[in-house]
């Protein structure tokens, strides 16, 4: 049966709200919990991005229950490889084990804030799959010394550890990210319902791993309104795909590639409304794609919690019939 989760929006939430929202999913029935890791938000409409390692640390006092999730993390230049397998370590004590590193290669919109430029995307990921290996060895709680071809680590140890080493999600989107996933990630994670890449996961080895996706929607009673809510906050995610949209510097450059994004277009791929089964029909396309995960975003923050009710009686129950 797939596992239905909820996605903790950092970049249209303010930070106490995430924390309740949180909660609020745990008692919902939600499965798991994903948060985005963003130093800004992808348009000045959404307007919040809090740093989401704090907001990771509440919500495990604030829950029992529900795994956490990052979705996902960067470790190639905001953070330092060393210092993304401590937050994790200890995010994994806090949590009582039930927290998983979701990592990927990055964007643009959140990296450049360091002022080291942009790498190409070869390069990156060939960072990304350095810091990677130094997480993991990290986990392993013994002394790490090593020069690499893009980090340094001097006599690096953690002493707080969980008891069992914190599950590594490793995002991908093509041949090449699927294998990196395979060989080094305990989880795949895709956003959007691509069965080729699951395939190659499967093929590199990653046979048995469980497979995330993410699926947005818009719930509201107008469907009307839903739709242009959606269209507001989401029009963003039809800015060209990936390889745009890693590139882009800010939000106002995600806004003008998105200019001539419609309502209708972003409704082609966003269910909007209080209809369960356009929810199902679009979540049943990441079941037949391999998925064993789908984290669920409800746009627009002022409609969480009648998201969470409808979720509770409607949704969720059917969802889980899948």
């Amino acid at each position: 049966m797939v596992q239905i989760g909820y996605t903790l929006m950092s970049e249209q939430t303010p930070a106490r709200e995430l924390v309740d929202y949180a909660a609020a999913a745990e008692r919902t029935g939600f499965d798991y919990a994903v948060i985005s890791d963003h130093y800004f938000p992808w348009l000045e409409e959404m307007g919040h991005s809090p740093y989401c390692w704090s907001v990771l640390g509440a919500a495990a006092q604030v829950t029992e229950r529900i795994p956490l999730m990052t979705y996902v993390t960067c470790p190639i230049m905001r953070y330092h490889p060393a210092v993304v397998a401590q937050k994790a370590a200890t995010m994994g004590v806090l949590s009582g084990g039930r927290f998983t590193l979701g990592l990927g290669a990055g964007e643009n919109l959140n990296e450049h804030v360091i002022g080291e430029g942009w790498p190409p995307v070869d390069t990156r990921h060939r960072m990304f799959a350095e810091a990677v290996q130094i997480i993991r060895e990290l986990f392993s709680g013994e002394y790490v010394t090593r020069q690499g071809e893009f980090y340094d680590v001097d006599s690096a140890k953690l002493y707080d550890l969980p008891e069992r080493p914190v599950p590594i999600g490793i995002a991908a989107s093509g041949g090449q990210s699927a294998e990196l996933a395979a060989a080094h990630g305990d989880v795949l994670v895709v956003n959007e319902p691509l069965p080729e890449v699951v395939q190659q996961f499967h093929a590199a080895g990653g046979h048995g791993k469980p497979v995330y996706g993410q699926l947005a929607l818009s719930y509201d009673t107008d469907a009307e309104a839903a739709k242009e809510r959606a269209h507001t906050l989401w029009r963003w995610a039809s800015t060209g795909g990936w390889k745009v949209m890693a590139e882009l510097p800010a939000p106002v450059n995600f806004a003008a590639a998105a200019g001539t994004v419609r309502p209708e277009d972003v409704a082609r791929s966003v269910p909007c409304g209080d209809d369960v089964d356009a929810v199902v029909q679009a979540a049943r396309k990441y079941v037949d794609a391999g998925y064993t995960h789908i984290a669920l975003v409800q746009i627009g923050h002022d409609r969480q919690r009648p998201f969470f009710d409808w979720a509770e009686k409607e949704l969720l129950p059917a969802l889980r019939a899948l």
